[in-house]
């Protein structure tokens, strides 16, 4: 099976993502391997060996690529590129795509890169109070078993 169209021109807007360097990696190796229409249906660990990293790379960046709808989990171990990003056997079947597509997911949007920027933010911030929260959390663990009393 060859594919004799690729969606459009998109390195432009996605560079300006400012993803990590992971998510790019990904993005390529997938797109180079996922079915026309951009369904993805190799494990996290087939993605790692394919591009020659951990799993946990993988992991961070398709982080990214979700975060800048880039890519889209549709069930458990299965993922869709945006299709303005994924191959397609034709132009028409491309056009097609575009036309089901909702004007925020577009790349062409002209909020998409504050969106991603944005989601990114967010998604720090959270994780940032998550591990502030584990580090009380642990805390006030260890304060309480230095208050138990001596045994023996």
């Amino acid at each position: 099976m060859s594919l004799h169209f690729a969606a459009v021109n998109t390195e432009g807007i996605v560079s300006d993502l400012d993803m990590g360097p992971a998510a790019y990696r990904v993005l390529l190796k997938i797109r180079a391997y996922c079915q026309p229409g951009g369904r993805i249906d190799q494990t996290q660990d087939q993605i790692a060996k394919l591009v020659g990293v951990s799993r946990a790379t993988v992991i961070t960046g398709m982080r990214d690529l979700e975060l800048a709808r880039l890519l889209t989990r549709i069930n458990n171990g299965a993922y869709q590129l945006n299709p303005m990003v994924a191959p397609y056997r034709s132009p028409e079947d491309f056009v097609a795509a575009i036309k089901l597509m909702a004007p925020a997911d577009r790349l062409d949007h002209k909020d998409f890169v504050k969106s991603y920027k944005q989601a990114a933010a967010d998604y720090k911030a959270q994780a940032e109070a998550e591990r502030e929260r584990k580090a009380k959390e642990k805390t006030r663990r260890e304060s309480s078993l230095h208050l138990l009393p001596a045994v023996g």
